[in-house]
């Protein structure tokens, strides 16, 4: 996929843009595995939340489809694509013990090997 080795270039640049700053219990949801990184660009939760740490996933996520819309104007591709070449990118920077989820639907956790990235992302 050309568009999507394309777009790791640019978001490269732009990447800190869906790891904005997070509130503590954000972070330590992250740090306890009870939410991580999608494949797709995208936080989703391991277990069940709590309704104030759904509603701060859920605001991260609209940042994130913005930034992606916006992206994807500018570079006449998908919002999708760039939210996967985001995926891309967040997956290979997260720190070992974070809780990440490929297309297959499992939940792991990094480990001190680097997290196994889709085809598309090479």
């Amino acid at each position: 996929m050309k568009h999507i080795r394309a777009l790791l270039i640019v978001l490269a640049a732009a990447s800190a843009g869906p790891a904005l700053a997070q509130s503590s219990s954000i972070e330590q949801a992250i740090a306890a595995g009870q939410i991580g990184e999608r494949y797709d660009g995208y936080m989703a939760f391991v277990g069940v939340p709590s309704p104030e740490l759904r509603r701060q996933v859920q605001a991260i996520n609209i940042r994130r489809r913005n930034l992606y819309i916006e992206l994807s104007s500018r570079r006449n591709v998908t919002a999708q694509l760039v939210g996967m070449a985001t995926g891309c990118q967040l997956l290979g920077r997260l720190p070992v013990g974070e809780a990440y989820l490929l297309k297959d639907g499992i939940w792991r956790r990094r480990t001190s090997r680097p997290v196994p990235l889709p085809d598309y992302c090479s």
